[in-house]
């Protein structure tokens, strides 16, 4: 009874990382605090054993939320420190360099990522992003025009290289166009088409991008201070858990998962 019960546990555990092709919507975590412990450390397998090996370097101390959703495509992407990557069933990240024929595409991005569900950075020449940038849900960098304008059986056609410098945050469904610099803590607005350069410290927005406003000269809290000390910040997550999902127990979990009702 005991090992039926183990394995029940397990294969539900399984089914609520959602190993199964199946999603469900609840409105809270109703997961026990040790069910969400043992999920995080099966999590760290996956990302360790399956998800590392397709980068040429991912860095420490990253938060991967279903990373089975996280797609890596050509051998030379390199993502940094303490990344944090979303990935969605209906939305996967993806990156892509191009490393076939006379294009060696290269991704190259810094420490204190956020990178949001269905965003695509498609690199043939070279992308560069820097630390502590935001990149919002569905936004899209692509340093290629990926056919030839006359010729459009060719693959790849024109690239030059995208440079997104240092605490830039990209909002949602962004495009950003070949060739483009983006300055320090400049932001893009949602829906945006960025076909020339960024200054630093601007607001753009529109299609195509246009000068918004002029951020004002002062200092900016990034998430770089946010992980000034990594392991503080993961023991206040930790108390968090425990204190949130103190009252859950594993039958209402159980119940969560096979019939749902309000309170879930």
């Amino acid at each position: 009874m005991y090992l039926l019960i183990n394995l029940l546990i397990i294969f539900l555990l399984l089914y609520h990382i959602k190993i199964t092709k199946k999603e469900n919507v609840i409105r809270k975590d109703n997961r026990p605090y040790w069910l969400k412990k043992l999920a995080t450390k099966i999590n760290k397998i996956y990302v360790r054993h399956f998800l590392k090996p397709q980068f040429k370097y991912l860095g420490k101390g990253g938060a991967y939320f279903k990373p089975r959703y996280i797609k890596v495509f050509g051998n030379s992407v390199y993502l940094d420190d303490y990344p944090t990557l979303i990935g969605a069933s209906d939305a996967n990240i993806q990156f892509t360099s191009w490393n076939i024929g006379d294009h060696q595409g290269e991704i190259v991005i810094g420490k204190y990522s956020l990178i949001t569900p269905g965003v695509r950075i498609m690199a043939a020449e070279k992308i560069e992003i820097g630390d502590a940038c935001m990149i919002a849900h569905g936004a899209y960098i692509s340093d290629a025009d990926w056919h030839g304008i006359y010729d459009r059986a060719k693959p790849v056609g024109r690239t030059k290289p995208v440079n997104i410098k240092d605490n830039v945050w990209i909002g949602d469904s962004v495009i950003i166009c070949k060739g483009v610099t983006i300055g320090k803590n400049s932001i893009i607005g949602a829906g945006s088409v960025v076909t020339k350069d960024v200054p630093e410290n601007c607001i753009y927005a529109g299609n195509p991008a246009k000068f918004i406003k002029k951020l004002d000269e002062k200092e900016f809290n990034t998430r770089k201070e946010f992980f000034n000390d990594p392991k503080k910040l993961a023991y206040d997550f930790d108390m968090l858990d425990k204190y949130s999902l103190k009252n859950n127990t594993i039958f209402n979990w159980i119940k969560s998962l096979i019939y749902p009702d309000n309170s879930h």
